[in-house]
């Protein structure tokens, strides 16, 4: 509370109880009266420095002033009385013969006033610290609504986006299959137009994204949560929804559904973390790897090892949003080593007893220097078992489950059936009715990620990784296809970001400019970006762009994507994309 509006009041009521400081000749009772006034007035600014309404300073400035007034003011009085003026009103007061004067201690007035002041100025302070700790601590809620509606937490995001797709000049009609829709149609001739991919004409699309997300506690440390999303275009990688679609109905898919039980000791250390269902990715990584909407199917787990001291963080602080940053920073806390396995089906075989799976382990540490730099790094290894093309035996069709369920393009591809081995499901002109991926993938991922926050709520933040598929092996390839191919196994990505983790506010800012290269075979092309390239592998080029806020959790983004194959055996396929985005969250 502000004392300092009372400051003239309080202290005329303080050089009236001080005037008797001055007053040597008042009667036993008079003075016993006094010295309890003078006590009790001294003692007051004494209790009021102490609760910190009043510094020390300010209480001794009011004590020497009002016991000088005090002293004049008796002065001027006994002068009066006496007839005889004061030569020096800085001299002790002189007794007068037998008189005794009263002063009286504060007066009614000034006493009432201030009361009444300081009672309505301490009901405002107390009363919005006390809303302040009602709504930290909830109270009433608990005892006004059913226990499990305080066990749930509801949250969402809604975007809108303008898209434009810009094709380079030289690029060749009809120069590239889309492999995913001839597999889906059974064949180039029954695929028709479909079959081949746009790479000259521009597009313009308009598109939306929303998602819906419950949390529930189920007990300490346990937890369920499920998460709606909208979507038509069926992928895993891009959940968006694409205006123009009044002859149907908008998709809603479940995009999450899982268990998650995090481990916490006595001292709060949490040790690790398990998921089991559908979940957010657990992986420190990219987007060279993993789109930023893909969820992971099936069983994970981060175990933590505390290497240092326990860090002390803002809530804020270090806090990335994957709303514009293209980036995952796993589930780490600061200063330990950490350790994060996975099992991951990613396609059930009803005839076979192996079904697709990755399986994928990933070591590192995250340190935090100070408080305002903090390093994450980390080594994964991801195995994807039983997803390598198998060409059916002559009049069978066994291995068409060795096709996979989902891909883009870019790896190479390998015939699973064709007119030598189908000659009554492919037509006879057809080069191949069913393709499936050529090369085996075991992916040896490196990262590691700088976050400087020194520039208060500002951040600089620079990211690299790199990625090796081992599992390429061109003689096996040879001898399975019959075709020679070239091992193209090799990613990378450089990434700079200045400005803030998260938007949340008007005026935050932030922005980025990154470098990524993704050669054929270097990572699955069905996880991988899929606004790079328009998603897939064999693609290079720059990414730069802005986000700003507009208002509280609304805020704008641009992205300018420009990317070429990388083969110079392809056909040329050069590809710009803009993205402006208008986000909200809730």
């Amino acid at each position: 509370m502000k004392f300092a509006r009372h400051a003239n009041k309080l202290q005329i009521g303080l050089l009236s109880s001080l005037m008797t400081m001055g007053c040597a000749s008042a009667a036993p009772s008079d003075k016993e009266e006094i010295l309890v006034n003078r006590n009790t007035t001294l003692n007051l600014i004494e209790a009021l420095v102490k609760k910190g309404i009043l510094d020390r300073e300010s209480a001794d400035a009011m004590i020497r002033e009002a016991k000088a007034k005090a002293i004049a003011d008796a002065k001027a009085e006994l002068t009066e009385q006496d007839g005889k003026p004061s030569a020096d009103p800085r001299a002790d007061v002189p007794a007068v013969k037998g008189k005794s004067m009263h002063v009286a201690y504060v007066p009614n007035i000034v006493k009432d006033e201030i009361r009444k002041e300081v009672r309505a100025e301490l009901r405002e302070e107390v009363v919005k610290e006390v809303k302040a700790h009602a709504r930290k601590e909830k109270w009433g809620v608990p005892a006004a609504l059913p226990d499990w509606v305080n066990r749930f937490r509801l949250s969402g995001d809604f975007r809108v986006r303008f898209e434009d797709q810009l094709f380079a000049d030289d690029n060749q009609a009809f120069s590239y299959y889309n492999w995913p829709v001839i597999n889906e149609d059974g064949g180039i001739t029954a695929a028709g137009e479909n079959a081949v991919r746009n790479t000259t004409v521009d597009r313009q699309r308009y598109r939306i994204r929303l998602r819906l997300g419950l949390e529930a506690q189920i007990a300490d440390h346990l937890k369920a949560g499920v998460r709606l999303a909208t979507s038509n275009d069926r992928s895993p990688i891009a959940i968006n929804q694409t205006l123009g679609q009044y002859g149907k109905q908008y998709e809603v898919a479940l995009d999450r559904a899982f268990l998650q039980y995090d481990h916490v000791d006595s001292r709060g250390t949490d040790w690790f973390t398990v998921w089991a269902g559908r979940f957010a990715n657990p992986w420190l990584s990219t987007d060279n790897l993993f789109d930023p909407d893909l969820s992971f199917e099936g069983f994970a787990g981060t175990f933590r090892l505390p290497i240092g001291p326990k860090a002390a963080l803002a809530e804020d602080f270090f806090r990335s949003g994957p709303q514009y940053r293209q980036i995952n920073m796993g589930v780490s806390t600061p200063n330990t080593a950490f350790l994060t396995v996975g099992a991951f089906p990613l396609q059930d075989i009803e005839l076979e007893s192996q079904d697709k799976w990755l399986w994928a382990a990933q070591g590192g540490f995250d340190w935090l220097f100070g408080t305002s730099t903090r390093v994450k790094a980390g080594i994964a290894y991801y195995d994807y078992k039983n997803i390598v093309a198998q060409p059916n035996a002559l009049g069978s069709r066994r291995n068409d489950w060795t096709a996979p369920e989902f891909f883009t393009k870019g790896n190479s591809l390998a015939a699973i059936r064709s007119p030598a081995n189908d000659p009554d499901g492919c037509a006879v002109d057809e080069l191949v009715c069913l393709v499936g991926l050529a090369s085996d993938f075991n992916i040896v991922d490196a990262m590691v990620s700088l976050d400087y926050g020194g520039f208060g709520a500002n951040h600089v933040m620079l990211t690299a990784n790199y990625s090796e598929n081992i599992g390429f092996d061109r003689r096996e390839i040879r001898r399975r296809t019959g075709d020679d191919i070239e091992p193209k196994t090799t990613a990378f990505q450089v990434r700079l970001d200045v400005g803030r983790p998260e938007i949340r506010k008007f005026g935050d800012w932030s922005t980025f400019i990154a470098y990524k290269y993704l050669e054929r075979d270097s990572v699955l092309d069905a996880f991988t970006d899929s606004n790079f390239h328009l998603a897939g592998t064999d693609a290079k080029g720059w990414m730069a762009g802005m986000a700003y806020g507009l208002a509280k959790n609304t805020w704008a983004n641009i992205r300018w994507l420009s990317a070429d194959q990388i083969d110079s055996r392809s056909p040329p396929l050069g590809i710009d994309v803009l993205l402006v985005d208008l986000n909200a969250r809730f």
